[in-house]
């Protein structure tokens, strides 16, 4: 198929590799042009000065940027997608936004005879560039079934949630989850140590019980050697804590540990902690600077 991906970010990067490695003719765009230049370099394909030459020709645009602002930008903006995308093509955003610039979206695209999907992916880096994501996806069932078989060069999961802004409101969910679990994991490291255990003999037993999880068994060698210089950075945590606080407020939920740990990563923000990854909340136990 006829491709474009806009956004060459740590995640976006190896997806529209794996889109081009799969056989697709794949046209890129990213904000610095030198990163889309390496990206032809490694991969093939083209890349375009502009996100609407970038879709010009395209069966399906996907976009995977930093936040609203930005997507509006690559989307709706002077030299957004949308001023080349015609009808019967589709729009699949993967950036993690609110479920309010999703809907705004299909509306427009909508209006254009452009299918649309908000389909946030969960994974982080390794997830994106091992070709095994998950992607959480809103919309209409026979746009998402137009989609699906693509979205199989790098997702080992992909699954509509609902209409749109589904997907959005179900990454919401994906990240209260991790942050209570990253608190919890870097609460019990912090103690073992205190209590002179060994932490990797501890981990390694109780990650064969009900404490398992995701995080314990990926993240806790990070906090043990006090090494956060990599993964996911907790200035994108933040921005996905913080749309999922204001959807709370709309929806009246209460999310009392979401806010506590928000206000954790706030405060490993001001240790200098602002590209470290999430499981620094134990630098801030540790007051690691």
């Amino acid at each position: 198929m006829k491709l474009a991906f806009i956004g060459l970010g740590v995640m976006g990067y190896p997806m529209a590799g794996f889109l081009q490695k799969s056989g697709h003719d794949v046209v890129v765009y990213n904000r610095t042009t030198e990163k889309a230049v390496n990206w032809c370099n490694e991969y093939g394909g083209h890349h375009a000065i502009t996100p609407a030459a970038a879709a010009d020709n395209a069966e399906i645009v996907f976009c995977c940027v930093g936040n609203d602002d930005d997507l509006r930008e690559v989307t709706i903006g002077e030299n957004g997608v949308l001023q080349s995308m015609t009808a019967n093509t589709i729009l699949c955003d993967h950036t993690t936004a609110s479920a309010d610039v999703a809907r705004e979206l299909a509306g427009i695209c909508n209006g254009k005879s452009i299918g649309f999907l908000d389909a946030p992916v969960s994974g982080g880096q390794a997830g994106a560039e091992n070709g095994v994501l998950t992607i959480m996806v809103g919309g209409e069932q026979g746009v998402f079934e137009s989609v699906r078989p693509v979205l199989g060069a790098y997702a080992r999961c992909a699954e509509l949630i609902g209409d749109v802004g589904a997907g959005q409101l179900a990454k919401m969910v994906n990240q209260i989850c991790i942050a209570g679990v990253v608190q919890g994991l870097a609460e019990g490291v912090h103690f073992a140590k205190q209590a002179n255990l060994d932490v990797a003999k501890v981990i390694e037993v109780i990650s064969k019980g009900a404490a398992q999880s995701w995080q314990m068994e990926n993240r806790y060698h990070a906090m043990i050697d006090n090494e956060y210089e990599f993964g996911f950075a907790i200035d994108w945590m933040r921005k996905d804590l913080g749309i999922a606080l204001d959807e709370a407020r709309s929806n009246q939920s209460k999310l009392p540990v979401t806010a506590l740990v928000d206000q954790f990563y706030g405060d490993v923000q001001d240790m200098g902690g602002n590209r470290w990854d999430t499981s620094s909340l134990h630098a801030r136990l540790t007051k690691q600077k």
